[in-house]
């Protein structure tokens, strides 16, 4: 699991990176988003992987590679909002920002080992494409959440599907 611990750190620290760079050309504009519109975004970056993966060419520039950082960084993005619990126009300094990532990175790394211990890194003998189709599976349970108000019965909510979906992207990438 130490292989898995340091391939984990080395996609996000990719992750992070990107993240920080787009901050500062961007700022923190995303803030603006709500969680339906995390989700979009994360549907329209998993859904592009898939019909990559279906028609097998693609005609945008940006790889599956690309795609895959972005559901992560949107993934601790839909995280810091919850956390945050308004979307509103907030410009966040650099280094908070960096700490609020670190912050949700850590929590879905240490989800990742905890059901690795279990699960005996299954998830290294699936396939790309099942990867991806479980993330549009999160981000369906997600919507559904959010047309019950946010509200559960037994399942899981929003956060840790935002966490499964990260997880899942980490795991495409290690094996890509």
């Amino acid at each position: 699991m130490q292989d898995t611990s340091k391939q984990y750190d080395k996609v996000v620290e990719s992750c992070k990176n990107i993240f920080l760079k787009k901050s500062t050309d961007y700022g923190t504009s995303w803030r603006v988003l709500r969680t339906i519109s995390v989700v979009d975004q994360l549907f329209i970056k998993a859904q592009r992987i898939r019909t990559i993966q279906q028609k097998g060419t693609q005609r945008v520039e940006d790889n599956i590679e690309a795609e895959f950082q972005g559901i992560i960084n949107y993934g601790v993005i839909g995280l810091i909002q919850l956390q945050l619990n308004t979307a509103e126009i907030e410009d966040i300094p650099f280094e908070k920002l960096s700490l609020l990532y670190n912050q949700q990175v850590n929590t879905a790394k240490q989800l990742m080992l905890d059901k690795n211990h279990d699960y005996g890194e299954a998830w290294r003998e699936m396939s790309q494409e099942s990867f991806v189709d479980l993330i549009l599976v999160k981000l369906q349970r997600i919507k559904q959440i959010l047309a019950n108000d946010g509200k559960t019965l037994i399942s899981e909510g929003i956060d840790a599907n935002y966490l499964d979906i990260i997880n899942y992207a980490v795991f495409a990438l290690i094996l890509l």
